[in-house]
């Protein structure tokens, strides 16, 4: 099975649980489902889910009921996503190829719909097949990512906050090791906690994902000005309309490629003590660094 192979069965996966786990459309009240259900299955690539059952698989493979622990992660995302969307923040019309959710649905079901995702993301893992110091530890996990302080809100805020001031490097690093470093390296620690990770394997993935998480960003700056929104799925070129503060922005294009891959490297490196079990956890990384999407 190839990289490619893999991803899809994982979202096969993915999908199913967020099926079985989301109320269905028909549910009353059918507006707010109907909501949800149109951003969480708009075609995303689940890379925080997957990354979850990479990490648990790296630790114990076939761990039961880590499929809802990974779910957890996409509907924090896609909440975050459709908030992001919205006029008072980022004022976007395109999210995965389609309408905005507010464009769909209006400015205050959108909203309840993110904060439907986000309330359902923490019943979710008050469910977990798992002992109650590891869903604990979980639950603790996935609300500091999602949080304030160093985590995916915070950061957020950072980056509404620095929108037309000068570049600078300090708080680019503030900004995007919170608002999107911190849910990637909640991912792999999400799925080794479940799995029952060693301290010391819990260390290099936290290493791993922090690595990964920068380049994700990185990445993603850097497509933001050279493709095209119908390549991107959203709106390409907002970073700059919006004077944000952005790797390529203060690095420049060239120097921040160089800078991805350098992080490829160091994420690639905190897993050298981990053999085949971690070949997805690898591909993954590579993935995030050289997609073009």
């Amino acid at each position: 099975m190839d990289l490619q192979q893999y991803l899809r069965r994982q979202a096969e996966r993915i999908n199913a649980e967020l099926d079985r786990l989301v109320p269905p459309e028909n549910a009353p009240p059918e507006t707010i489902h109907k909501a949800m259900r149109y951003s969480l299955f708009a075609g995303g690539k689940r890379i925080r889910p997957v990354l979850a059952l990479a990490a648990s698989h790296a630790v114990q493979p076939g761990c039961p009921g880590i499929e809802a622990a990974a779910c957890s992660l996409e509907l924090i995302h896609t909440y975050s996503l459709i908030h992001d969307d919205l006029p008072a923040l980022d004022n976007d019309d395109l999210r995965r190829g389609r309408p905005t959710c507010h464009k769909v649905f209006g400015e205050a079901m959108a909203i309840l719909a993110g904060d439907a995702l986000l309330t359902a993301a923490f019943q979710v893992l008050a469910g977990l097949a798992c002992g109650d110091g590891t869903k604990v530890r979980i639950i603790a996990e996935l609300s500091s990512a999602s949080g304030t302080v160093g985590g995916m809100i915070g950061g957020q805020v950072h980056d509404l906050e620095g929108e037309g001031r000068k570049p600078d490097a300090e708080l680019l690093d503030r900004i995007h090791r919170a608002k999107t470093g911190a849910l990637l390296r909640a991912s792999v620690r999400i799925g080794a906690l479940y799995a029952g990770a060693t301290g010391e394997q819990l260390a290099a993935f936290s290493k791993y994902g922090a690595h990964i998480g920068l380049a994700f960003q990185i990445v993603d700056d850097v497509l933001d000005v050279e493709q095209s929104s119908e390549a991107l799925g959203k709106t390409a070129g907002k970073d700059a309309a919006q004077q944000k503060i952005t790797f390529p922005a203060v690095y420049g294009l060239d120097a921040s490629k160089v800078m991805a891959a350098r992080e490829l490297d160091l994420a690639l490196g905190a897993l050298a003590g981990f053999g085949e079990e971690a070949t997805w956890l690898r591909g993954i990384a590579a993935l995030i660094v050289r997609r073009t999407a």
